[in-house]
């Protein structure tokens, strides 16, 4: 490796596992997100929150070079990886929770889980163990197909297979959408119970009130920036995330 490649490769501020600098993206013509910088370090819940069609999503999928960056740098663990293909970008230690969740229908939940380890080259029944021991429904529904399950056992699987990875990062992207009141409060604590065990995760979100009540820290994101950043208290505090995101 060279001097020159090294200098690119290593990020600058090792405090982050996760750096994101200028975040550009476009769909087409249409600038989505401008300007976005975050950063997230081992063991929090970052979280991003704002309006559908914030950009908060499309910050995601930056990250992952599903769509890729027009201006900016994305490092992790490190090394930058702003112009990776995607599945190198999985292979180093991110793993996704998409919006709606993306169960294979026909597929059990098993089959599922199984295609969450695809990068690993060790085994998984650990894993596998710990994921059944953590959603004990999907172990009693382990043969059964996942398009069968509720829209709650679905997001269960959804975060039980990007565990099986075993990531250095989990990025979720509106994981209580379309879930029922009292499954989102379970999800919640699912959530905030990973960090406790020491998942780092970045979580993008529209219900503002639960996301910030489980974050170490947020972005608040409008027209495709960022408006608001801080710690959970710094977001609970600002009047204006207050009262368009908190009820007042």
């Amino acid at each position: 490796m060279t001097q020159r490649f090294m200098r690119y490769t290593l990020a600058q501020n090792n405090s982050y596992l996760l750096e994101v600098k200028d975040l550009a993206v476009h769909y087409g013509n249409i600038l989505a997100v401008d300007g976005i910088a975050l950063g997230v370090r081992k063991g929090e819940i970052v979280t991003l929150i704002g309006a559908n069609g914030a950009g908060k999503s499309t910050v995601l999928k930056g990250i992952l070079g599903i769509q890729r960056a027009s201006r900016g740098t994305i490092w992790f663990m490190g090394r930058e990886i702003s112009r990776a293909a995607t599945d190198k970008i999985v292979a180093s230690g991110i793993a996704i929770v998409p919006e709606g969740r993306a169960i294979v229908a026909e597929m059990t939940v098993l089959e599922n889980l199984e295609l969450g380890a695809y990068h690993r080259k060790d085994e998984i029944e650990s894993t596998q163990k710990m994921v059944f021991e953590k959603f004990p429904i999907l172990a009693e529904r382990k043969h059964q197909a996942g398009g069968t399950l509720s829209g709650g056992q679905q997001q269960m699987l959804a975060i039980a297979r990007a565990m099986m990875a075993k990531p250095a990062l989990i990025m979720m992207d509106e994981p209580s959408l379309g879930l029922a009141p009292i499954v989102v409060k379970t999800l919640f604590e699912n959530i905030s119970q990973l960090r406790e065990e020491g998942q780092t995760i970045l979580l993008a979100e529209q219900n503002a009130k639960m996301a910030i009540k489980i974050a170490d820290r947020g972005y608040v994101f409008e027209k495709g920036r960022v408006v608001v950043n801080g710690r959970r208290h710094d977001l609970v505090d600002n009047e204006k995330v207050r009262q368009a995101y908190l009820g007042g």
